[in-house]
């Protein structure tokens, strides 16, 4: 396995573990009488992992925004030293 593709198996494993603890604190019933997780709290886990991930990817989207930003400041930064005979 290359190490971006472990880098990234383990992004997604942290995110899963990140998931299921917070939406089954959130969600789950505390009583646990069943084996299988009741109607609510079914609809209550999609809820939240859908708004997890939804928060994730605008998270995502402005982080590679904010990246692009800083890529083309330190991109003119150095065009400038070039031009004055910095470098």
């Amino acid at each position: 396995m290359t190490t971006i593709a472990k880098t990234e198996m383990e992004m997604y494993t942290d995110l899963f573990n990140k998931i299921s603890a917070s939406c089954f604190q959130k969600c789950a019933s505390r009583k646990h009488k069943d084996a299988d997780l009741a109607l609510g709290e079914m609809s209550c886990t999609d809820r939240c992992v859908s708004k997890y991930l939804e928060a994730q990817e605008k998270v995502g989207v402005i982080l590679q925004k904010a990246n692009e930003a800083q890529a083309a400041q330190q991109q003119n930064l150095a065009d400038m030293q070039t031009g004055m005979g910095m470098r």
